[in-house]
């Protein structure tokens, strides 16, 4: 197959003219949005999550361990291994940053070097969520008086630090269900194996 005839497999914005917007609930974090939608052919009503985006760091040490956080997931009545992410839920602020507020917040941690893995949309169907998931290297404590104090579900996290490949195992095997966890390490793992040439600038 030469280049010219080569598939390629590129997601791009077609947006389709929304006719009509109703906000449905006004939630905490989210809402829920009802849009009828001018697919050309036909017109439809598609109701969804109006989401804020998020992002995820998967946090390498220098033994190539990826730093994972058992959090409490109540939709899925679950606690989730997961890695450091959150809501960009802060006005003007560049996704990067959200990474690294919520790298210091969650794993009182700060890198020295940042590059983003990759970004994929949660539940497309259903929702506009999109996470920027990053690689945060070179790593140090966030100081004993600068740390954010955690409250809700956050205050029960448990941190471990876990070999990318037995990490890799784990998801492989249907241990890690999170969607960030997933995604992530085995962003990370392909990343590597590529001699981390696919990394993009944060």
């Amino acid at each position: 197959m030469t280049d010219a005839t080569r598939p390629d497999p590129t997601d791009r914005p077609e947006p389709r003219p929304v006719l009509e917007h109703e906000l449905l609930h006004h939630g905490k974090i989210w809402d829920l949005v009802s849009e009828q939608v001018d697919l050309g052919e036909s017109r439809v009503v598609r109701e969804f999550l109006d989401h804020p985006g998020a992002v995820a760091i998967i946090a390498l040490d220098a033994q190539e361990r990826v730093l994972l956080l058992r959090q409490y997931r109540h939709p899925v009545r679950s606690e989730l291994w997961e890695p450091p992410a959150g809501l960009r839920d802060v006005e003007g602020e560049a996704p990067v940053l959200a990474a690294a507020r919520e790298l210091a917040e969650e794993a009182d941690l700060r890198a020295g070097r940042w590059h983003l893995l990759t970004e994929f949309f949660t539940t497309p169907g259903g929702s506009n969520e999109r996470i920027a998931v990053y690689l945060a290297r070179d790593l140090s404590p966030v100081p004993e008086d600068e740390r954010f104090t955690r409250e809700d579900e956050e205050a029960g996290m448990v941190p471990i630090w876990v070999p990318l490949d037995d990490a890799v195992d784990a998801v492989l095997t249907g241990r890690l269900l999170s969607p960030s966890a997933t995604v992530g390490i085995l962003a990370a793992v392909a990343a590597r194996d590529r001699g981390w040439m696919t990394l993009r600038e944060a």
